[in-house]
């Protein structure tokens, strides 16, 4: 039996042990779920773990799962029927409803949503014996882009030392290779299959190489169809104006931009401070994409403020509204209008023009827990503050800034105080702000989003002194001056179609934040692309996009598991002095290696089959 210690033999440690690593294995397994695959397979993975799980206490869970995974299994089999949901329905009731613990009912109730969820497929394979149209698997790292970029493609270009054709193959999907090589969120990174083996592909920073090899604005774009003589407006001059600006003067259509400020870029140069994304190099994204020829910039020209959209909207032969979400939301708290107690996108877009406040000795509080108050945070730093707090309602975890950010906030200084909910805002005899005022909370039940709310603590409430407060929590859509246009709303939001059109509104199109409300880069990039898209055959064109690229030839896998290679940055102690980059460049070396480490889907996996690129 082995020596007995703490209540188990060292066999039973070393089994434990053995058992982990099995463990960790299968999580990378989850982590590289396929994307597109049938959701019931999806629900029987799950089952299945479920019913290997049960200690065999209680009936419910002990017979009732595997009587409900053989149930399942005639339904993907095509042998499933109505009857057949309807038992598998009545047995999962009853498993939630009387199992002891969670193995049992957690997993009922999930079987439960799914079928709901699904509903759809569960039909699809009872009465077609097959999947729903367009459920097969795809490229992970192609599928989970917004703007669908073929990664692999420019991953084997890198591996090639064709920066330039890297790049260029970039933008087939994605103007903007600078700026997504520095801020993008990598979605792509999320299901890479290399997790099978270690961990996954920094597809960022293998981008963020190629543009420090070769400058953007230096490799020329495609040649533009010829003119059609259509004209189209776009409203906004950020990631998705642009890149429907870009995809339209391609394809031969003429496109005028209005631009409120006096350059190009939105919140990606008045928004988003110069130690993440230095300005020079988003003008050379911008340079690239005005070298296209055939687009018209007007600046200083904010619509429904001299500029009527209605003017606008005849003289056009289609327009597309990216207005973006530029402005700040307030609290409604007491307070909130006192002095010091400035708005974060303010703030932000101050430094974006080039004015940066002076925070010389004083205490600069930040509400919020997103991506802008930590950017609020650093920059407040940098503008020479004695100390900066980050306050936030939840949880560390709960925060919806990158891991990244709010750990390079903290390497620099700044001090998280959490599960702490603004209350009011004291002032002194001259109007401007001496303390922010919380109310501590406790984490409570989960929301309708996932995310556990925050309730009032039975606690006093507690004063943080401050000279500055910054409000982070959130961005507002300024849509009034559209209404007239006939464009509906939501909360601000404008409401169009998947394709970005504007239903009741013909020839207007929409996209970007200013639909989904304040979101990612990429995201708007993705939607200026679909717009340029919609619009082109509107106009009753069908242009489609041939570069003429020829990706390399994939290599055999390299099978040995490798450390992910990540990008360094300079020393916090340094950095949060100034405004410059923070990251390093990756080294060659260290590119080539990351490079090798692709498993190129698009030859050896489904990219090969039938809409598994799409």
């Amino acid at each position: 039996m082995g020596v007995k210690m703490a209540g188990y033999t060292l066999e039973q440690g070393s089994s434990k042990k053995q058992i982990d690593e099995i463990l960790e294995k299968f999580r990378r397994k989850l982590e590289a779920y396929p994307i597109g695959v049938c959701p019931l397979i999806v629900q029987m993975s799950l089952l299945h773990t479920s019913k290997n799980q049960t200690c065999g206490k209680c009936v419910p869970c002990r017979d009732g799962l595997p009587r409900l995974e053989e149930l399942l299994q005639l339904v993907l089999d095509g042998e499933g029927t109505k009857d057949t949901l309807e038992e598998m329905k009545n047995l999962a009731e009853y498993i939630r409803d009387n199992s002891d613990c969670a193995i049992g009912y957690e997993t009922a109730g999930d079987m439960l949503e799914g079928m709901e969820v699904f509903y759809d497929e569960y039909v699809s394979h009872i009465e077609d014996n097959s999947c729903q149209k367009g459920t097969e698997q795809k490229l992970p790292c192609v599928a989970l882009c917004p703007a669908h970029v073929d990664i692999p493609g420019y991953i084997a270009l890198i591996g090639e030392k064709d920066y330039a054709g890297a790049i260029h193959l970039i933008r087939k999907d994605n103007p903007f290779p600078t700026a997504c090589a520095m801020i993008c969120e990598h979605p792509c990174e999320e299901r890479c299959r290399r997790s099978l083996i270690d961990s996954p592909l920094n597809i960022r920073g293998l981008k963020k190489f190629a543009v420090d090899q070769v400058a953007a604005d230096t490799v020329p774009l495609p040649q533009s169809n010829v003119i059609t003589g259509k004209k189209v407006a776009v409203v906004g001059g950020g990631p998705s104006g642009l890149t429907a600006a870009y995809f339209l003067s391609l394809m031969g259509h003429k496109a005028v931009i209005f631009e409120e400020n006096e350059k190009l870029g939105g919140m990606l140069r008045y928004g988003i401070p110069n130690y993440r994304f230095p300005k020079e190099r988003l003008d050379e994204d911008i340079k690239a994409i005005l070298s296209a020829g055939n687009i018209d910039v007007i600046y200083n020209s904010p619509v429904g403020r001299g500029i009527s959209i209605e003017d606008i909207n005849k003289e056009y032969d289609a327009l597309y509204v990216a207005i973006g979400a530029q402005t700040g939301k307030n609290l409604r708290i007491k307070g909130a209008n006192c002095g010091n107690v400035t708005s974060a996108v303010d703030m932000l877009r101050e430094i974006g023009y080039g004015n940066y406040p002076d925070y010389s000795g004083k205490r600069v509080v930040v509400i919020g827990g997103g991506n802008v108050a930590m950017d609020c945070a650093r920059s407040a730093l940098r503008c020479k503050a004695a100390e900066v707090t980050v306050v936030y309602r939840r949880r560390q975890e709960d925060m919806t800034a990158l891991a990244s950010e709010i750990e390079g906030a903290v390497m620099e200084g700044v001090e998280l105080t959490t599960l702490q909910a603004p209350l009011k805002i004291e002032a002194d005899k001259n109007g401007n702000c001496t303390a922010l005022w919380t109310q501590p909370q406790r984490i409570g039940t989960y929301d309708k989003e996932g995310r556990p709310r925050p309730v009032d603590a039975k606690k006093e409430p507690e004063r943080i002194p401050c000279d500055v407060i910054l409000i982070a929590v959130g961005q507002d859509i300024i849509s009034e001056p559209f209404q007239g246009l006939g464009m509906p709303t939501e909360r601000k939001c404008f409401i169009t179609t998947p394709e970005g059109a504007v239903k009741e509104v013909e020839g207007v199109f929409s996209g970007g934040d200013c639909v989904t409300g304040p979101s990612t880069v990429i995201k708007a990039v993705a939607a200026g692309k679909v717009a340029a898209f919609s619009i082109d055959e509107y106009l009753g064109y069908h242009h489609k996009m041939n570069l003429g690229i020829k990706v390399p030839d994939a290599n055999p896998n390299i099978r040995i598991p490798t450390g992910r290679v990540n990008i360094t940055e300079r020393k916090p102690s340094i950095r949060k002095h100034d405004f410059l980059h923070v990251e390093n460049e990756m080294s060659y070396e260290e590119a080539m290696q990351e490079v090798s480490r692709c498993l190129r889907c698009d030859h050896y996996g489904c990219g090969v089959l039938e809409g598994g690129r799409d």
